[in-house]
């Protein structure tokens, strides 16, 4: 694929999973669409054989960065304070930091590397999306990505795993104590 149909196909993807996914949250009435999807679209179209790429790392980085932004919240009494990205409190970032720190961490510990999970667990921690009913349409348009993912690189041919992207094999090294020939 030429470099100007990759950036068709990649513009063209994305754009539509974004107008579904908009459709969907007009028709229900929830935040199914919210920022950090943006760059999940953009990851999964532009790289999808990266491991970040991967449906599993999307749907499970997202759901690290949901887990701890509500661990942010109720560790700084925060969970139903309302929103204000103006004034910022020591609580707040304190909610910020906590749970970016706790994403980055399970991400890094459990190899489920989606760096669009970092905004995710912002947008929870700093108060935007933070009720139960919230947390589960952020959860439920994740899924929906990921899912119009397999769906349009499938159906465009383009390689992507189903689930998890295939492990790349270390090839064996001289210069780890094996004897040289």
């Amino acid at each position: 694929m030429t470099r100007f149909r990759r950036a068709g196909y990649v513009a063209l993807s994305s754009f539509g999973c974004i107008v579904f996914i908009g459709l969907c949250a007009m028709a229900s009435g929830a935040p199914l669409l919210f920022p950090s999807l943006g760059p999940t679209a953009f990851l999964v179209f532009a790289s999808p054989q990266t491991p970040g790429a991967s449906p599993r790392n999307t749907v499970l980085g997202h759901l690290a960065g949901i887990l701890a932004g509500l661990t942010g919240l109720a560790a700084t009494g925060l969970l139903t304070a309302v929103p204000d990205l103006t004034h910022p409190s020591w609580a707040r970032i304190g909610a910020a930091a906590i749970a970016l720190g706790f994403t980055c961490a399970a991400m890094a510990a459990l190899e489920i590397p989606h760096p669009p999970a970092g905004a995710t667990t912002l947008i929870i921690a700093l108060g935007l999306l933070h009720t139960v009913s919230q947390v589960i349409a952020v959860l439920v348009g994740v899924v929906l990505i990921a899912s119009l993912a397999v769906l349009v690189n499938k159906l465009f041919g383009v390689p992507y795993p189903w689930w998890r992207a295939p492990a790349v094999r270390e090839q064996p090294s001289l210069d780890r104590g094996s004897p040289r020939p």
